[in-house]
């Protein structure tokens, strides 16, 4: 029996608008992607709001190039008490020759933090008792 297809938290056709001057894709928006990708992936842990606190170890291997189709495939590390990681895997497909590749582009582990009305951590998940 085969095994089930991965499914990307977000799947992105990179443009003309995201390029630097070489041609290729500037990092940033690859990290504000990232970002985007943690962010869902974190909602499954309960419809809280999330701010960004930390990603860790972003070192990319290779570039993006216009046209690449960019998968963010996520994972859920750890959920604390106010906190949620999430690693994030980002890669590539590519077409050259009439065939396509896939290239790991990226990938990096981001804390989100769960905050109340006023930015104030809160936690993850309600007390028992409460209602969310």
């Amino acid at each position: 029996m085969a095994s089930p297809e991965r499914v990307p938290a977000i799947k992105v056709l990179l443009l003309p608008k995201d390029t630097n001057a070489l041609g290729t894709i500037f990092g940033g928006v690859i990290l504000s992607h990232i970002d985007l990708a943690s962010a869902v992936e974190a909602r499954k842990a309960g419809p809280r709001r999330l701010v960004t606190r930390a990603m860790r170890e972003v070192e990319f291997h290779e570039p993006v190039l216009l046209g690449d189709i960019v998968s963010f495939f996520t994972e859920t590390l750890r959920v604390g008490r106010t906190s949620i990681t999430v690693r994030v895997s980002v890669e590539a497909e590519r077409w050259r020759g009439g065939r396509g590749e896939h290239v790991k582009v990226t990938e990096a582990e981001v804390v989100l933090v769960a905050v109340d009305e006023s930015g104030r951590p809160t936690p993850v998940r309600p007390a028992k008792g409460t209602l969310a």
